[in-house]
């Protein structure tokens, strides 16, 4: 009983590993892609982005599946993961050990974050059907808050910190990088990916307030 249980948890955590990568983790670099086209202006970012997206066949049909339920399963798995850890960072000092539990620890803060991030872009379209047609107006006036625009850097430094550090170890898990050499070449490389995404996402942060355009419809 106790090895069908270790071999159901083992699957789950590899599932939950893929789905963290593919298709959140790829979805993710998209995101942040698509908002980095902000300092393009409002009319680029309204028409050519959120247009774009709009015009998509199945667009709820694919936000379900390929978004919603694999980041639904890899965050409530995650949660399961850290009830079942025992942190003991101060025990083993080791940096692996450390990452480990800032990966942990970043999980809970982009649920956090996501909650935020839905609420005030999505939920709040269903109540105010302008958004979708304006989000660029949308999205100033919501980052031209200090507060707001606070928590939208520290969510986008987690989940950006949260993929190259889940690309580490995913590469140790799925038994790609086997020796403390490759592991540590590998980990430098995901370190440049993070900083590359961080500076792409926070590029777009500012696109929003910077932009040409930005509030002319607010």
């Amino acid at each position: 009983m106790s090895s069908s249980i270790h071999n159901a948890h083992f699957l789950l955590r590899r599932v939950h590993s893929l789905l963290g990568l593919l298709p959140v983790g790829a979805f993710l670099v998209f995101h942040l892609w698509e908002n980095s086209q902000s300092r393009l202006g409002a009319a680029h970012y309204n028409e050519q982005v959120v247009g774009a997206l709009k015009g998509m066949n199945y667009l709820p049909l694919i936000e379900i599946t390929v978004i919603a339920l694999p980041l639904l399963f890899h965050a409530l798995y995650g949660l399961v993961i850290i009830r079942a850890g025992r942190a003991e960072p101060a025990q083993y000092p080791f940096l692996r050990n450390r990452l480990y539990w800032l990966q942990r620890l970043s999980g809970l803060g982009l649920i956090l974050f996501l909650l935020l991030h839905v609420g005030l872009t999505r939920i709040a379209g269903l109540f105010d059907p302008s958004i979708a047609d304006d989000l660029f107006a949308h999205m100033h006036g919501a980052l031209s808050q200090p507060l707001v625009f606070a928590l939208y850097l520290i969510g986008l430094l987690l989940a950006v910190f949260h993929l190259a550090n889940g690309l580490a170890t995913a590469a140790i898990a799925w038994g790609l990088t086997t020796s403390a050499e490759a592991q540590r070449q590998f980990g430098w490389v995901c370190a440049g990916f993070g900083l590359a995404l961080a500076l792409l996402g926070i590029h777009g942060l500012l696109g929003f307030l910077t932009a040409s355009g930005a509030g002319a419809s607010a």
